[in-house]
């Protein structure tokens, strides 16, 4: 039995060790917090030149969960053990993730053209109901919200702070978990960065606009959201910036 576990933590171990950022990727965009319990991250935009990620431009501020950090689902294996992501915890799920699309107010946006942008309306929904069989999608009625759930998962359509997001892909199709976290974006921070989020990562305004021009999504770009410590554990092995 001992052996059969000891084998276990080997392959386990091994799988951490072997992962990689995707072969394709030559943008990522880092995110590193103090500890796991930290609000606060420190961003950074990564280039790969050749064979080495170099930082495109300066660092900037941005907020977590009000909870801190917690392990998500996203490209990277999870480590053994490891308590995840959940519905309503009020962490951001850390790891390494593909980017989605982008959603927001204005009729257009500074913008890569292969990004796609949709401007919400009334009746675009992101459902985080884990008892829809459509959890952490993004959905568009073809009339407007009537019932009470349909306008619980309305996109919001007045709130400042989500007047610009992109995507975050935790827990994302096709392989999405039911309860397992949903509606994990970047978007504008509240109080200038004074509030905490319930698991997004949010940042100033013009950063935001800033970070999402330069995403070209011919170059695989991703995000890595890890507490300094575990950054630092992985970096060499999983080839991060």
């Amino acid at each position: 039995m001992f052996s059969r576990l000891a084998g276990l933590f080997i392959v386990l171990a091994a799988t951490l060790q072997a992962f990689q950022l995707p072969a394709g990727s030559s943008q990522c965009i880092v995110a590193i917090a103090e500890n796991w319990n930290s609000s606060h991250a420190t961003l950074s935009f990564h280039r790969k030149s050749g064979n080495r990620w170099v930082r495109d431009g300066e660092t900037w501020p941005a907020r977590l969960g009000r909870e801190g950090l917690i392990w998500g689902l996203g490209l990277h294996p999870v480590p053994a053990g490891a308590t995840l992501k959940k519905e309503g915890d009020w962490r951001s799920p850390a790891g390494v993730f593909n980017l989605g699309g982008v959603w927001g107010y204005p009729p257009s946006i500074a913008k890569h053209p292969s990004l796609p942008y949709r401007k919400v309306t009334p009746r675009d929904l992101w459902i985080e109901d884990p008892a829809s069989p459509d959890y952490n999608e993004h959905v568009i009625l073809g009339r407007d919200p009537s019932t009470a759930w349909e306008k619980k998962q309305q996109m919001k359509q007045t709130d400042p702070a989500h007047a610009l997001k992109l995507f975050i892909a935790h827990n994302a199709p096709p392989k999405v978990v039911p309860g397992a976290g949903s509606s994990i974006f970047f978007h504008i921070w509240r109080a200038g960065g004074s509030k905490p989020t319930a698991g997004c990562t949010t940042m100033d305004d013009g950063r935001l606009r800033e970070m999402i021009a330069k995403l070209d999504p011919t170059q695989r770009p991703v995000y890595v959201l890890l507490p300094k410590a575990e950054y630092e554990r992985y970096r060499s092995a999983w080839k991060l910036p």
